[in-house]
């Protein structure tokens, strides 16, 4: 019988839980440790999430003294940086809850001591774990559309903002780009094998969210709840990026892939206030190509699956702990999709173009 695989909780609100019920999937993982800022309030988790001999801290930085062979973050935004970059130091493997950080100096070095320490650091994106995500990635990847040189994502709610730390600009870092565009941005980019990003023209806004007939905390409302913009990458490729967490239209279109040979529509799934974003399936996929010097559309069976994706994200991160295979999601992926967002609000607030900086 292999070794009980020993699991810190870093943070104790809802998407905590959501990782307590995925680990308690895997028969060889015990969650031995909770902690969270609030005073007492790990205890509770501890208590009402049904965890016998785990341990509540107030102190993060307790928790990491522990025996533990990986931790799971779940704060706010504004906490990713220093629990993470606290758990590699202490010799832990971490998986950190989208959006990575609030700034891109924060994902930098996130990424930095990562590869310092040698300890993985992966990021929650389940949407990647969906069987279709996965059939997206290889027809880019396969050649069939040859060079793609155009690409459009982002999707939108009509009414689906959210509260509380999400609003506040210190807290989350950012709004709709972060809550829901990082995961139209990882579709888009995971396929293409994350390309470095040059420069970004962008425009956002908070019209709704300002608005007490839109929102119950307009007065609160500090980050956007809409947002554009153009990104151009090497090697001859521009992405149109654009989001919404509330807007007066049933969407924002379709991830679209146009390249030399062929194109890619990817609609996205569901109906209904909250839908309309690439946070987990897809709808309807097309191919539009030549064939036999005919313009042929080609449609792509979507595969129904009850796989749950949250779930899978974690248990991928379990297995690559014990297995020692790199993280399932890099953080040297998605700092540059934090550079993107980061380039969107500097350009919004300049009204210009700006340039996008890496430094690896």
């Amino acid at each position: 019988m292999s070794k009980m695989q020993r699991i810190g909780i870093i943070g104790s609100g809802g998407i905590a839980s959501a990782h307590v019920r995925a680990y308690k999937q895997l028969h060889d993982v015990e969650i031995v440790a909770v902690a969270d800022v609030i005073p007492g309030k790990a205890d509770q988790f501890v208590t009402r999430e049904q965890l016998p001999g785990a341990i509540g801290f107030d102190d993060h930085r307790r928790l990491l003294e522990l025996d533990l062979d990986g931790v799971s973050i779940c704060t706010p935004n504004a906490s990713h940086h220093v629990t993470t970059v606290d758990a590699l130091r202490a010799g832990k493997n971490v998986l950190l809850e989208k959006p990575m950080s609030v700034t891109l100096d924060e994902a930098i070095d996130m990424v930095q001591v990562a590869n310092e320490t040698g300890n993985m650091l992966t990021i929650g994106f389940q949407p990647r774990y969906d069987p279709n995500m996965k059939v997206v990635n290889e027809i880019v990847q396969s050649g069939k559309l040859g060079k793609v040189y155009y690409v459009e994502t982002g999707g939108g709610r009509r009414r689906g903002m959210p509260g509380g730390t999400f609003i506040s600009k210190q807290l989350a870092g950012a709004g709709a780009m972060a809550d829901i565009g990082c995961y139209s941005l990882d579709m888009a980019l995971n396929a293409l094998g994350y390309p470095k990003p040059l420069t970004v023209s962008a425009y956002t806004s908070n019209y709704f969210g300002t608005n007490p007939v839109h929102h119950p905390e307009a007065s609160k409302f500090e980050v956007e709840d809409f947002g554009v913009a153009l990104v151009r990458f090497e090697n001859d490729l521009v992405l149109q990026f654009k989001i919404s967490w509330a807007m007066h239209m049933d969407t924002l279109g379709s991830t679209m892939f146009l390249g030399t040979e062929g194109g890619l529509k990817v609609n996205p799934y569901g109906t209904g206030n909250w839908s309309g974003v690439w946070d987990g399936r897809v709808g309807e996929m097309k191919l539009f190509h030549d064939f036999m010097g005919k313009q042929t559309e080609t449609p792509i069976p979507v595969t129904n699956t009850d796989l749950n994706l949250f779930n899978e994200k974690v248990r991928d991160f379990s297995e690559a702990v014990r297995e020692g295979r790199p993280a399932p999601i890099p953080g040297s992926q998605i700092v540059i999709q934090q550079a993107i967002i980061d380039g969107v609000l500097r350009s919004s607030a300049a009204k210009r173009e700006v340039a996008i900086e890496l430094p690896f």
